[in-house]
């Protein structure tokens, strides 16, 4: 997928992750076995017709994805919500374990624990900004102690005149003052807190940043005041983003590609102003048309249309032909493949036969 001769700082293939999501008990019983040595083989039994009507219940969070990044670069996933975009980011950093697929990250594979756990300076150079400022500071540390925490465990700085200090810088980096060190987050607003959550995840050193909706709490205009902030410290530190978000406008604003994701698979990626001038995939469409026309320009605005299926019993074949106005028999049985796109890729049959009507706008014109 990169169009750079250099390789990719990070690389994904074939991305897979499930959830066990079966009851607790029911979940005990067929590991354990337990109905079978309390009622034998189970015919005609409790065991049997638990088993007939539960079974295990099983959530394919992510299914098979795929994308890079290039350094310096900002990848952007966008999808409603539940559709994998968090579970991708916390499959990168290690927070789940893959059911599937591989992880390269400047070369290193890092997909599986074991592989993890053999390449810990690796796993240093990349850190996460989390989706809700309010829960991912801890209440009880002072700031100072929690923007430390990492530059004791990486053991970057010994001394605690060196590490106040650095804290001290790294609060002035995200636009705070180095007396905020000494301060609990609860006394600071949503904004300032995900400046220390920056501030926090920049103290590790990092070269890869991989950002989970980190303005999706914040009001408005303190958004667009982390946005500039994250942009500028790309530009002077070198940094790399995966930035997670539902927001196209934010999208529009930090990208320089964006994946689609729909129910764990990327149903289209490429480049940000191809995406947005010329998208390909039906969904796409739809997201880029339930935009507001702030320009009031006339154009029919089509809210994305029904609701996104569960993932405990996902659809046939495209998984959005419920919902997409060109499905076709086809559609209905045969899981698309991704295939080559001037600009990026698209898995979705009317673009392989030749169905998709034209673009008429840009949805960021």
């Amino acid at each position: 997928m990169a169009e750079s001769k250099k390789p990719p700082l990070l690389e994904v293939k074939n991305l897979r992750r499930y959830f066990d999501v079966s009851p607790p008990l029911l979940n005990r019983m067929l590991d354990g076995g337990l109905m079978q040595r309390v009622f034998g083989d189970g015919r005609g039994s409790l065991w049997q017709r638990i088993a007939n009507s539960q079974g295990r219940r099983i959530v394919r969070a992510v299914e098979g994805v795929d994308f890079s990044i290039n350094k310096g670069e900002t990848f952007s996933l966008v999808g409603e919500s539940g559709c994998g975009k968090s579970t991708v980011a916390r499959l990168i950093v290690g927070l789940y374990g893959l059911n599937d697929g591989s992880i390269n990250f400047d070369g290193v594979e890092i997909g599986a624990s074991a592989e993890r756990a053999k390449h810990p300076e690796v796993q240093g150079r990349m850190q996460m900004i989390f989706q809700d400022p309010y829960a991912s500071l801890n209440p009880r540390w002072r700031v100072g102690k929690i923007i430390a925490e990492p530059l004791r465990f990486r053991k970057l700085l010994s001394g605690t005149k060196a590490i106040d200090q650095r804290v001290g810088e790294l609060l002035t980096q995200v636009g705070l003052s180095p007396q905020d060190a000494k301060k609990f987050p609860h006394e600071f607003s949503g904004g300032q807190r995900q400046r220390i959550s920056i501030a926090r995840a920049l103290a590790g050193e990092p070269e890869f940043l991989v950002c989970d909706e980190p303005t999706s709490a914040l009001d408005v205009s303190v958004q667009a005041q982390i946005l500039n902030l994250m942009k500028d410290l790309q530009r002077r530190l070198g940094l790399t983003y995966l930035f997670i978000s539902h927001n196209l406008a934010v999208v529009y604003h930090v990208s320089d590609k964006v994946g689609v994701m729909y129910l764990g698979r990327l149903v289209e990626w490429a480049d940000k102003r191809t995406l947005f001038e010329r998208p390909q995939h039906p969904y796409t469409r739809m997201l880029l048309d339930a935009i507001p026309d702030l320009e009031m320009t006339g154009r029919a605005r089509t809210p994305v249309a029904g609701e996104v299926p569960s993932p405990l019993s996902p659809p046939t074949g495209c998984t959005f032909h419920p919902r997409c106005p060109l499905a076709t028999a086809r559609c209905k049985a045969e899981v698309p493949t991704v295939r080559a796109v001037p600009g990026g890729a698209v898995a979705c049959h009317a673009v392989e036969e030749g169905r998709l009507p034209p673009w008429k706008q840009s949805a960021a014109a």
